[in-house]
């Protein structure tokens, strides 16, 4: 079975490209007057009533798999995904499929083309490509708990809304994958993955190329937020699968990259596998600095306040923070790791096949 509904899907300009007065969410015509204004270029992305789920139907012929893998001794690996879905908040791992939305025309997930002269990017004669998700609000104005769903406005600073009475469709959706993973030398094995109403808000990436290095550079923010994670190896997803680990309260703010210390994307010239790596800093000031002190001129100045601004910088670092770890139906309490600065990363994936 594969499903995928979507009464209304709203491709619209994002807020850059609206005149300054625009505020209402209707779709309306532009003037001449109103393009006059126009500051910036992009897409803006909402989905209504959106609801995706593919099931695996062998008798129909309606299979999705993952081909192509080897185990250790070069044996063919099948993988068959056996359940995939995104619906609204409640779906009971994948079995009540309502519709959620994703983004509003407020706050929509954007595609859109950054100037690098910029002082929020500092990527001076640069053009940046970034995808996010919807962005993060005032706590005090209209935001909400990026955790709790049944808090309402005012308790949070996240924008994406929980499903409720007034708003019952919500824009949290839960989310489930299901693979069946089968060998020559063992039956069909499980591993399950399922969020209950998800939040990325504040989630993003920059693209831009490096023509020093000549690779595809990044700037990466993961935000992931759900009430509930779980993750399983029972043959069907439920609640009482006693080989569950879940994550209560789960809370991923993983920062990779920067303008100045990219994340570097590319291929191994040797092998030809995917690399990753971030590698030291580089910034025009560093030889101005003289033992973390200004040295008095100007540059020294300039460097003190970046290095200051590096490790004080909260957007910079990454933090997960899980409320309630449960394994087996056994509570492990509370983890968590806040305030880690990923300064130099290399992770490089190899052909291990003879």
């Amino acid at each position: 079975m594969f499903l995928i509904t979507s009464k209304i899907v709203k491709l619209i300009l994002l807020s850059a490209l609206l005149p300054l007065n625009y505020t209402s969410a209707e779709m309306t015509s532009l003037s001449d007057n109103d393009l006059s204004e126009v500051d910036g270029a992009g897409v803006g992305l909402v989905l209504d009533d959106f609801v995706f789920s593919h099931g695996n139907d062998v008798a129909n012929d309606k299979v999705f798999k993952i081909k192509g893998l080897t185990d250790s001794n070069g044996d063919a690996v099948s993988i068959n995904v056996n359940q995939l879905y995104i619906a609204r908040s409640g779906s009971n791992y994948g079995t009540t499929l309502d519709p959620v939305n994703l983004g509003r025309l407020t706050n929509p997930y954007e595609i859109k083309l950054l100037d690098g002269d910029d002082a929020d990017v500092k990527l001076p004669g640069e053009g940046v490509l970034q995808i996010s998700a919807p962005s993060k609000v005032d706590i005090a104005g209209t935001g909400y708990s990026c955790i709790d769903p049944t808090l309402g406005a005012g308790t949070g600073d996240c924008s994406s809304r929980p499903s409720s009475a007034g708003w019952l469709n919500g824009e949290r959706p839960d989310m489930g994958l299901e693979l069946e993973i089968t060998t020559n030398t063992g039956g069909p094995k499980n591993l399950n993955f399922n969020a209950k109403s998800a939040v990325f808000d504040g989630s993003y990436i920059r693209l831009w190329g490096d023509d020093d290095n000549k690779k595809m550079a990044a700037e990466f923010r993961l935000n992931f937020y759900t009430p509930e994670l779980e993750i399983s190896t029972c043959s069907q997803a439920n609640q009482g699968c006693s080989s569950s680990v879940k994550m209560q309260d789960f809370q991923l703010e993983l920062a990779l990259g920067t303008t100045f210390q990219p994340l570097y994307i590319g291929a191994d010239n040797i092998t030809g596998g995917l690399t990753v790596e971030i590698s030291k800093i580089t910034h025009e000031y560093i030889n101005n600095l003289n033992a973390g002190v200004s040295d008095g001129t100007a540059n020294g100045d300039a460097a003190h306040s970046f290095f200051t601004d590096y490790y004080t910088n909260d957007s910079y670092r990454s933090n997960i923070v899980i409320g309630n770890l449960d394994v087996g139906g056994t509570s492990l309490g509370s983890a968590k790791v806040e305030g880690m600065l990923i300064q130099y990363l290399d992770i490089k994936f190899r052909d291990l096949a003879p």
